[in-house]
Formats: structure tokens, sequence, C-alpha cells
């Protein structure tokens, strides 16, 4: 289902949870709401559709692809960088990696390893920061 973006500072600052099998929901909300915004963004965070577990869902190509408990274990490649965020108004600077891989588990909850780079590993930093609450 197609939630509401969620713009409130307070909020968007909480830390997330880890995500279970009880939030599958959640995950299809999460692609959901994104598809419905493709326009206008390319990943989203699950505290941004009022949820605060730690589940992204990145846009690449025709894709949507979520990823529960996503943790970076490698990165490679520091430049500095704006970013946008659908949630908040404006662009701000920030510190990304061009080269990253990451451990998470697929939305049936089997682990998964990825390396990726250049823009698909931005959105995925982005939208991994969203689970400290550091506003993007």
């Amino acid at each position: 289902m197609v939630k509401q973006i969620v713009r409130d500072p307070l909020f968007l600052q909480q830390k997330s949870e880890p995500a279970t099998e009880a939030d599958k929901q959640v995950v299809q909300d999460l692609i959901d709401t994104l598809n419905a915004n493709r326009e206008r963004c390319v990943g989203m965070a699950a505290n941004m559709i009022g949820v605060k577990k730690q589940i992204i869902v990145i846009a690449v190509g025709p894709f949507s692809i979520p990823m529960i408990n996503p943790v970076i274990t490698r990165k490679s490649g520091k430049y500095e960088t704006e970013e946008s965020c659908l949630s908040l108004d404006g662009v701000r600077p920030c510190t990304r990696y061009k080269e990253i891989e990451v451990d998470y588990l697929d939305q049936n909850f089997q682990r998964q390893h990825g390396k990726y780079t250049d823009f698909t590993a931005q959105i995925i930093q982005h939208e991994i920061q969203h689970f400290s609450g550091d506003l993007i």
C-alpha cells in the first residue's frame, strides 16, 4: 500500500531498529511507495513512511530492490557530494564512497551480499544513513 511521506524532522531523527519477518508488509509498503514516487525519488528508508525499522528500497533501472537490515561491510573511494531527500527540503553536503559492499536480507529474508558502485552505492549509503537518525 502506498504510504504518505513523513516530513517531520523529530521523527526522522529517531534511530531505526532491526527488522524481523513480522515486518514483511512494511517491505511491500516501501516498494509500493517508492514506485509511486519514481519520478522524484530513487530510494526510500522505512522511516520515510513512518516505520522505524532498518529496511530500504532502491530503484535500479526498472527494478525496486529491497534490503532488510543492510550493513555496509566495505567501502572505498571517499568523495564529497550534495544530496536531497524526499522527506526534507533543500540540498545538503555529505561524504560518500564510490564502491561499497553490503550484507543484507532480501524480501524473503534470505542472506545476500552485494557490491555496488557509483550512483547505486550513493543511494544505498543515503538510505542506510536514515537508520542512525542523521538528517541527510
